[in-house]
């Protein structure tokens, strides 16, 4: 169950960046898993800029590996904040965003 004002946390990172060998948008989501939030999504971006100013995108012609990814995860605040304490050393290059959710349902198939 998830409390109706939940908090929805976005992390702003790079295809290309990764942690312990794998990807970190990969590690993001296995670690969110594994804490037991509530739930979590890795969105690719087809353009993006960054701290860098440097665009990437896929329209070019030998298509980008290194896009923008977005990872969003729901939970009550002090779940997210708990999270964010373990991720915060290990992401080096990103943005990461916290804001309230009015969370309407959260339920599996039945």
């Amino acid at each position: 169950m998830l409390p109706e004002n939940g908090h929805l946390l976005r992390i702003f990172i790079s295809e290309g960046d990764k942690c312990e060998g794998k990807p970190l948008y990969e590690w993001l989501i296995r670690k969110a898993k594994e804490k037991g939030l509530a739930g979590a999504t890795v969105v690719r971006a087809i353009e993006g800029y960054g701290a860098h100013s440097h665009i990437h995108t896929a329209k070019l012609i030998e298509m980008s590996t290194n896009l923008p990814v977005i990872v969003e995860i729901v939970d009550e605040l002090q779940k997210i904040e708990d999270f964010l304490s373990i991720i915060d050393p290990v992401i080096k290059e990103g943005l990461a965003t916290v804001e309230k959710a009015h969370i309407r349902f959260y339920r599996p198939k039945r």
